[in-house]
């Protein structure tokens, strides 16, 4: 199918001056070839058309971004909650590790509570039986003496400190005797030697004693009583 310029041009061509054929000749040659372009333009429209771009849904490079923000944003959920379910758990364990440390500890102080009361209950039982036999001993009270005081290992004895020396005819040696002083202690002494003064003073006895305990006063005066 022939264009409109390629039909001017050969309305040109024939009227051109018939007695210039050569001109005529070149004329229809350009008619001829612009129409065989034009055809073979035409031709490769129709096997070549143009191609439109489109996107596919969940094809194309758009929508396949989308999907991985997607599963990005999924995985850092799911993430934070499995971190979430970890600080949780090691929260509780934390908790019941403390629980168990308070526990123990609260144990051992009621252990040490009744250790301690058992030893006072001891104490105090074993206060009570002295106590009970001291009131159910017989004594019998020879009266107030006179205390001196001396230290067997100074003297060069090895009586020890459990002895008391006595006029032996007042107080037989083996005699066991209470003695109490003006303020209510109580001691309890074994006749086992005798002394010097013993002839010229038999109501005075010389206890023996650590040369570091003896009192100050160096002379007291107590109730002597004799036990059994």
């Amino acid at each position: 199918m022939a264009s409109n310029h390629s039909q001017k041009v050969e309305a040109i061509a024939d009227h051109a001056d018939a007695d210039n054929d050569s001109s005529h000749v070149n004329a229809k040659s350009i008619v001829l070839s612009n129409e065989a372009k034009v055809e073979q333009a035409n031709a490769h429209s129709l096997i070549n058309p143009k191609k439109e771009i489109t996107f596919t849904v969940g094809t194309n490079d758009i929508a396949e971004a989308a999907h991985q923000i997607a599963d990005q944003k999924a995985k850092a959920a799911k993430a934070a909650e499995e971190q979430a379910a970890a600080e949780q758990a090691a929260a509780e364990q934390a908790a019941a590790e403390q629980a168990a440390a308070e526990k123990a500890q609260q144990e051992a102080q009621q252990a040490a509570q009744n250790a301690a009361a058992a030893s006072a209950a001891s104490a105090a039982s074993a206060s009570s039986s002295a106590a009970t036999t001291a009131s159910t001993e017989t004594t019998t009270n020879k009266g107030t003496f006179k205390l001196s005081f001396y230290d067997p290992s100074v003297l060069g004895s090895g009586l020890g400190y459990g002895g008391v020396a006595a006029n032996l005819s007042v107080f037989p040696k083996g005699t066991r005797l209470k003695i109490t002083l003006s303020d209510g202690t109580v001691w309890y002494r074994t006749v086992n030697d005798t002394g010097s003064f013993a002839a010229g003073n038999p109501n005075q006895l010389d206890v023996a004693m650590p040369n570091s305990q003896i009192p100050s006063a160096g002379v007291l005066s107590a109730t002597v009583e004799v036990v059994g």
